[in-house]
């Protein structure tokens, strides 16, 4: 019951407030050109580091460059303009010439894929009784 009740209060589909929320985290990621993937901090979590290590450089890259990006308009309390923001959902540089290789929105994982598979194997390696592959230290 519980379960059903946690699925049906997340899913965007099914209930309304969670699509309002989903609507929200959108128009703001969209505001400063991020992805939601974006947001996990591989200092935080060593499986998030390993997955960023594992994806292709291509993909880190632009990762870096979106954050820096959103850290630079944060600063100076400014949004990406507006017409940046629709050629950005369009997949189409500032100067019309480039296209992009795909859409971008916000809810575009590149990410999530490869967390799952790194989850796994810290989960197998913890059943099978192997030390961890990494351990967070104090220095």
């Amino acid at each position: 019951m519980a379960s059903s009740f946690s699925r049906w209060l997340v899913d965007p589909k099914k209930n309304p407030l969670a699509a309002i929320h989903k609507k929200t985290i959108s128009s703001r990621l969209r505001n400063y050109g991020l992805r939601y993937d974006d947001l996990y901090d591989p200092m935080y979590d060593l499986d998030v580091k390993e997955a960023l290590n594992r994806i292709p450089r291509e993909i880190v890259d632009a990762r870096n460059q979106r954050l820096l990006r959103a850290m630079d308009l944060s600063m100076k309390h400014q949004y990406l303009p507006e017409d940046l923001q629709v050629f950005h959902l369009l997949g189409i540089h500032k100067n019309f010439n480039q296209l992009l290789q795909a859409m971008q929105t916000p809810f575009r994982s590149y990410l999530q894929e490869m967390l799952a598979l790194v989850k796994r194997e810290n989960a197998e390696r913890e059943a099978l009784g192997a030390l961890p592959l990494y351990q967070r230290t104090l220095p």
